[in-house]
């Protein structure tokens, strides 16, 4: 895929941070309660807007999202401990993940298949990497050990890659219809010439 004309870039980049608010921070009411869109957002940022600024100001909007949370909405600070610098890591995989496979996106149905592909491992691994981090170094856990260590992976892992998929599934659908509908439009234009 073609680097996208800046005006495009910024405009998606504003969306996939208001939708990054929008889903991370839950104070808005249930009405709003979306599932949190982070992990799919790093992937897609990767994919459509690869600048490695991008990515240093969505590490950046997660981590103020989370200390909003946390110091004026009541949110529980369980999770911030010396693990939660793994999400840099862990985010890091999605990202470049996406952008790796960037240049080999197409508004074709196996080229879409290849970047959910790429999405689900780079999802699975971002996983395996804050939450093996949480509960190797997270102090939460007195006497980890590896048996309790992947049955919680395995409880809360299908959950979070779900999440993620369904979200970066809806996106690339949108982005092949959004190709289809523009190769029409350009068919038809083409006839009435």
């Amino acid at each position: 895929m073609n680097t996208l004309p800046r005006p495009v870039n910024l405009g998606l980049f504003a969306a996939f941070a208001a939708l990054m608010v929008a889903a991370r921070f839950h104070h808005f009411g249930d009405v709003l309660h979306l599932p949190d869109a982070s992990m799919a957002l790093f992937f897609l940022g990767g994919l459509y807007l690869r600048k490695h600024w991008q990515f240093a100001v969505f590490i950046g909007l997660a981590v103020a999202i989370d200390w909003v949370a946390i110091e004026h909405a009541g949110v529980s600070d369980f999770c911030v401990t010396p693990a939660y610098s793994f999400l840099l890591p862990a985010y890091g995989v999605l990202w470049y993940g996406g952008r790796l496979y960037a240049d080999r996106l197409h508004a074709r149905w196996g080229s879409m298949l290849g970047a959910a592909g790429v999405g689900l491992v780079a999802a699975s691994v971002s996983f395996a990497i804050s939450n093996g981090a949480f509960y190797w170094f997270g102090g939460r856990y007195e006497n980890p050990h590896f048996v309790e260590y992947v049955a919680r992976a395995w409880q809360w892992g299908p959950l979070f890659v779900r999440t993620t998929m369904v979200y970066i599934a809806v996106a690339l659908a949108v982005h092949a219809l959004a190709a289809w509908a523009m190769r029409a439009r350009a068919a038809q234009h083409a006839s009435h010439r």
